[in-house]
């Protein structure tokens, strides 16, 4: 439980970190925030294929970001965050069930046929929503200024996201009265 606090607290604060510590810290040194983040990850490493390859991936960053002393690599984590968790919910999607379905029968583990199809669509939904969100935390990586990147990568794709979450939420209210669900 702890671990996931960290790893919450870290995720939000990231972006601005690197924003502010940009030109004042030298980035193999703000490279620590990635490695710590990695570190917060250790106890999923052993439940999934895609936390193992992300904090691989995420090493490989902060290797990059130390030996260069470069802030490229660090502003690229957010879009490795979104390729993971698109991966992930690909992956659901192509070998089933989808991770929204697993997410729904934790709660509910006789779900019925139309609420199994609505939890693939709304898996769908979230792919289209990772990718989406990891092009543009590419492009804002590549081609803005860090506040840019920092505004986008720590307040606005959160933003985005709960606008997501809530939305579905209204639409699945909605599918279980007329689905009687």
């Amino acid at each position: 439980m702890a671990w996931n606090v960290l790893a919450g607290a870290l995720t939000l604060v990231y972006p601005l970190a690197i924003w502010f510590g940009h030109g004042t810290i030298a980035p193999r040194w703000l490279a620590g925030l990635l490695l710590l983040a990695v570190a917060t990850r250790l106890p999923a490493l052993r439940l999934s294929a895609t936390a193992r390859w992300s904090a691989g991936a995420a090493l490989v960053l902060a290797a990059f970001a130390i030996g260069a002393n470069a802030v490229l690599p660090l502003k690229l984590y957010p879009v490795l965050v979104n390729g993971a968790f698109l991966a992930a919910f690909g992956w659901s999607l192509a070998h089933g069930p989808s991770m929204v379905e697993r997410f729904a029968r934790l709660r509910e583990p006789d779900l019925p046929p139309a609420a199994v199809g609505y939890t693939r669509r709304v898996t769908q939904a979230w792919c289209v929503f990772f990718a989406a969100n990891g092009a543009v935390a590419l492009l804002t990586a590549l081609y803005a200024p860090e506040a840019v990147w920092s505004l986008y990568t720590g307040v606005v794709s959160y933003v985005l996201m709960g606008a997501m979450f809530g939305g579905e939420y209204l639409v699945r209210m909605r599918f279980r009265r007329l689905h009687h669900a």
